[in-house]
């Protein structure tokens, strides 16, 4: 089912649409927080530790990846919003020609400097053999990554942000069977906590390509379409490169911090971990305002609307304020019980460390979100996103 955002309420709009999509990306953090979960809770403070140090070199790469087929959707809203549904076709398709490739490059990329990298974050070494374990085999599944959010940010460009969700909820329950599976019934250790993530990933992507193609006749193609276009996959590029940098640029800061804390042993790293994945969490409402951001305002610039783009960015910050808010509230009150969530009660010291990482982080949620959502809304201006992504970096690096 699409959905027109270039005519009614902003405010309206805005809010229904981000709902469901919301609900994609706390699934999709799921899946990360599931593994986290199991692994502090059967394999103990240095599994956890071990995943955990891999977080941050993980949104880099990861967060890349979204990014980059978050910004191939934009041409294709545009197209939507201006009825110009062949050519809509074609960026679509040349959209997944060069997710293809750019999952193949930076597979082997990642794999083959995976351990370097970790040597370069100042890794503990009593935890870097698991950590290398995990890490790889999470980045050996790019291509599955790219899959499902190539396709998720293909439907959400037509205005559909609800099948992506239903198929993230179906995989995440697939994700908890298999971390029980591999890690308790088959002990696997943090390897079976990756494969989890991999495959269930790719359950996803699969959902969506069966859905899509008995669901949606507007985007069955014809050969013309389906050609290889110079032109169009610029385009994409330039709306995908810099979105994508803009995630990378924002983790670069959390690398940094990472590898400092990776000086303090596996006690830092253990808290760093639970309070990044709960922070990750509370995040996701950025996320989803950002999305619907670039949605609207792709669907809008191609209906020659602008201006209904001042409208729709006063009402996402005025919801970007009001949860960051109640987020603050939440995390200072409820900071050490979200914490026994990963690690025993008995350890004291890692709990207190959660906390105060949460509530130092939740401070700055407010200009998060107005970042977050200009980012988003004006990725037609690659100058403006690359701006405003360094302005990320340099004003919240330890926020993500």
């Amino acid at each position: 089912m699409t959905k027109d955002m270039t005519s009614g309420s902003p405010m309206k709009l805005i809010l229904g649409f981000s709902v469901p999509l919301l609900f994609g990306f706390l699934f999709q953090q799921f899946y990360n927080l599931v593994d986290t979960l199991i692994v502090g809770r059967f394999l103990g403070v240095d599994a956890l530790a071990a995943v955990g140090s891999t977080g941050s070199l993980n949104f880099l790469i990861i967060g890349f990846c979204m990014g980059v087929c978050n910004g191939f959707a934009i041409p294709l809203a545009h197209r939507f919003g201006a009825g110009d549904y062949k050519a809509m076709r074609a960026f679509m398709m040349n959209a997944v020609y060069l997710a293809v490739i750019f999952a193949a490059v930076m597979t082997v990329f990642t794999v083959a400097f995976c351990w370097p990298i970790l040597q370069l974050m100042q890794t503990p070494e009593n935890i870097i053999d698991d950590a290398y374990t995990y890490i790889v085999i999470i980045f050996a599944g790019i291509p599955a990554t790219f899959f499902y959010n190539i396709l998720a940010s293909l439907l959400r460009a037509l205005g559909d942000s609800k099948t992506p969700v239903f198929f993230l909820v179906l995989a995440a329950f697939v994700n908890i069977g298999l971390d029980l599976l591999l890690i308790i019934v088959f002990p696997m250790g943090v390897a079976g906590a990756a494969l989890a993530t991999v495959i269930s990933q790719a359950f996803s992507g699969i959902a969506c390509v069966i859905y899509s193609k008995r669901k949606f006749e507007i985007l069955h193609t014809d050969e013309e379409e389906r050609k290889v276009n110079k032109g169009y996959m610029k385009t994409l590029c330039g709306m995908g490169v810099p979105m994508g940098l803009q995630y990378s640029i924002t983790a670069i800061g959390s690398v940094i911090l990472q590898s400092a804390v990776n000086t303090l042993g596996s006690n830092a790293v253990a808290s760093m971990t639970a309070g990044s994945k709960i922070g990750m969490f509370f995040c996701c409402p950025y996320d989803a305002l950002g999305s619907t951001m670039a949605t609207y305002g792709g669907q809008n610039v191609g209906a020659k609307k602008l201006d209904r783009l001042s409208g729709g960015l006063k009402a996402a910050g005025i919801l970007g304020i009001g949860y960051s808010i109640l987020a603050f509230v939440v995390l200072w009150l409820c900071g050490n019980q979200l914490a026994m969530f990963f690690v025993e009660s008995a350890q004291a010291e890692v709990i207190a460390n959660v906390r105060l990482f949460l509530v130092c982080n939740s401070a700055f949620y407010i200009p998060l979100a107005f970042v977050n959502n200009k980012i988003k809304a004006a990725a037609d201006n690659i100058r403006i996103s690359i701006i405003e992504a360094i302005s990320t970096v340099t004003g919240f690096p330890s926020i993500i």
